[in-house]
């Protein structure tokens, strides 16, 4: 009896999870867990188009490397009493200095896609960013928005400006707060495990699909139940047709369509002609020098991203965390900055803002977060990365985001 009484002062029984998806997530205690979850769930080619990068795929390495090999220099006894991860952006408060960033073709992760991942936003109290190439519209993210959701919308310069003034109107009319034009794509990065996929959406069958859908049977139920992917926000637009490729009705090449589409002519005239046909603020993703940086802040516009596009680019282009202390430093407050790229903890969060970034910005991790438990696994990594936030603070010796700065971090 005396043992019996021992084991239940120590030990208790765990109530049994019947759902899988909240059995993964008790087990998840990271974002590269979400990961491998993800990778399981997921047909090899659908995994390797989020995950995937451009060609050698250093960039996209380096992306995470450049958070790793920056320690910090933590001060202690320095009074740390309530913990405050808030900030604000663009003028608006944030709950902790992330943005979701805008991801195409997000319903191959989950059938609910974008509308699950602004409904977890909302609740984190962060904005999301929808793409151009989203696979729902601006009307229905804003629905399942709800009342205080901050949404920005991501612009492509397609060569039909009509089209890009069609899309902002629709922003504008049901309360899209900003725009992100993105300035990294003049062609399309060449993402070789696409290439060596034959990656197309929707995917085409072929022996190696029927492979696959038995292989992820979960994933394939839920696509085969599920209304076709779309590019939403230009269905019906595309040249007047309801039967091209922007209807989804057909495989397409994600390279070549989207290359055929581009306007591979922009340039800083068009970020004036912006200004023109939205009130709201523009920010610029895709800065990935300190030049740029100081043009834009020249040209107006609220905000900067720096960002190698997740390093689906240009291989070896610069990784935006390793730009954030030069450019702070050559736009003196002028202008806000986000870091893009390589968030993988609550403490990458903190490194940037100590280096000074205004706020940072990711994708991946909500696509994996997405894939392996839908919305309710979105709600898990936005709290993995506030926590960590918070946590990182008290560690640093910091009790609230303003109390960041370069002192904090080892120089490299």
């Amino acid at each position: 009896m005396g043992m019996i009484r021992t084991l239940r002062s120590v030990l208790r029984l765990r109530r049994p999870e019947f759902s899988r998806s909240a059995r993964s997530l008790r087990a998840a205690a990271n974002v590269d867990d979400l990961r491998c979850i993800a990778q399981r769930r997921l047909p090899a080619g659908v995994f390797d188009y989020i995950d995937g990068g451009a060609e050698d795929e250093l960039t996209l390495d380096r992306n995470v490397r450049a958070f790793r090999e920056t320690t910090f220099k933590p001060r202690v006894l320095r009074g740390v009493g309530e913990l405050d991860t808030s900030s604000t952006l663009l003028g608006r408060p944030l709950s902790f200095p992330l943005v979701l960033a805008p991801t195409g073709f997000t319903r191959i992760a989950d059938p609910q896609g974008e509308l699950a991942v602004v409904r977890a936003a909302g609740r984190a109290g962060i904005p999301f960013t929808l793409s151009t190439m989203g696979t729902r519209s601006i009307e229905e993210c804003a629905a399942a928005a709800g009342s205080g959701a901050r949404l920005w919308f991501q612009v492509y310069a397609w060569r039909d400006r009509k089209l890009v003034r069609t899309m902002l109107e629709r922003a504008a009319a049901v309360g899209f707060e900003a725009i992100c034009l993105t300035v990294d794509t003049a062609v399309l990065g060449r993402r070789e495990r696409d290439v060596r996929r034959g990656f197309t959406l929707p995917p085409e069958i072929g022996p190696g699909t029927f492979i696959e859908a038995i292989r992820r049977p979960v994933w394939t139920l839920k696509f085969l139940r599920s209304e076709p992917i779309r590019f939403a926000n230009v269905v019906g637009l595309d040249n007047g047709s309801r039967s091209g490729p922007a209807t989804g009705e057909r495989a397409v090449d994600l390279a070549d369509y989207m290359n055929s589409q581009f306007d591979h002519g922009l340039s800083w005239d068009d970020v004036a002609w912006l200004r023109t046909v939205w009130d709201g603020p523009i920010l610029l993703k895709g800065i990935q020098t300190v030049d740029d940086a100081v043009l834009a802040v020249s040209h107006g516009v609220e905000g900067i991203i720096l960002s190698n596009h997740g390093g689906r680019q240009l291989d070896t282009a610069p990784a935006p965390f390793d730009l954030v202390p030069a450019v702070a430093e050559a736009t003196a407050g002028r202008i806000e900055i986000i870091c893009d790229g390589g968030i993988r903890r609550g403490s990458d969060i903190v490194k940037a803002l100590s280096a000074g970034a205004d706020a940072t910005m990711g994708g991946r991790l909500f696509l994996y977060a997405l894939a392996a438990a839908g919305e309710k696994g979105v709600d898990h990594v936005l709290e993995l990365l506030r926590s960590g936030t918070e946590r990182t603070l008290a560690l640093v010796g910091a009790s609230k985001i303003s109390d960041l700065g370069p002192e904090l971090l080892e120089s490299r």
